[in-house]
């Protein structure tokens, strides 16, 4: 068994990383030919086969990383999302039940913890949650002021687009996506309310070019943050690092000093 310093600059190293990802796009490929007939029909056993090696590399990993790090591995978040994404697997209906047989193609999301780019990318979003339920809230006011005054303005003509609070609302949701908002929606109102566009333009301005712009903004500016605390974090540790053997030499220097000075007193 190798030392828990040894395994963990074995998982660290470059060619372990890619080496792992390549086995989850893999196996992700695997999990979509697992989807066709014909293929089964064919090569069925075979792919079974090769899945359950996936899977077993997956598992052999996820010891390795416990061993090299012990308590410390349920302090990762990335660690336990590996953890639930490859246990699903091992569920003892994941091959009976049609739902956990689905959440095998889960395994592909584990690019992400292994890839620190993407790790990078999901941080930024989460640390960007916060912010994001500001302007969520926003965005619920105003549908719901919008919805509530389209059903009052619209309901008797169009009941199946605005005819109570929950319709006017998924149309409102349609209208700001701008999905058929046009052409589907809004010209068929102006037919019988001419004055219409005056309420669908600045709920298109406020919610689609605004609100959502928003929430772009944060997500950009949270993964910019999330960059620069793990540039910080490098240079911190380069710098511990420097600053240890500096304080190494300088010690080994001190002992040769010490022998030398001796030397001619014997």
């Amino acid at each position: 068994m190798l030392s828990r310093e040894k395994t963990a600059a074995f998982l660290d190293q470059r060619w372990v990383r890619n080496g792992i990802i390549g086995v989850i796009l893999f196996n992700a490929v695997l999990l979509g030919m697992e989807t066709s007939g014909t293929i089964m029909g064919v090569a069925g056993p075979l792919i079974i086969t090769l899945d359950t090696a996936c899977l077993s590399i997956f598992v052999i990993e996820l010891v390795l990383k416990f061993h090299a790090q012990r308590g410390k591995f349920w302090r990762s978040g990335w660690n336990i999302f590996d953890f639930l994404i490859v246990g699903v697997s091992l569920m003892p209906g994941a091959q009976t039940f049609s739902v956990l047989r689905a959440l095998r193609i889960l395994r592909l999301l584990r690019v992400i913890s292994v890839s620190p780019n993407l790790r990078r990318v999901v941080e930024g979003f989460i640390k960007a949650l916060p912010g994001m339920g500001s302007v969520f809230l926003l965005m619920g006011m105003l549908f719901y002021i919008g919805a509530v005054m389209a059903t009052k303005l619209f309901s008797d003509s169009f009941p199946e687009w605005f005819g109570d609070l929950g319709n006017s609302a998924y149309s409102l949701f349609q209208i700001m996506t701008l999905e058929s908002w046009s052409m589907g929606i809004v010209r068929p109102v102006m037919e019988i309310y001419p004055y219409a566009w005056a309420f669908f333009v600045p709920f298109i301005m406020v919610t689609t070019f605004a609100v959502v712009n928003l929430l772009v903004g944060l997500i950009v500016n949270s993964m910019q943050d999330a960059h620069a605390a793990e540039s910080n974090q490098a240079t911190t540790d380069y710098r511990d690092e420097v600053l240890k053997r500096l304080s190494a030499i300088e010690e080994r220097l001190k002992i040769e000093q010490r022998e030398s000075d001796r030397t001619p007193g014997e």
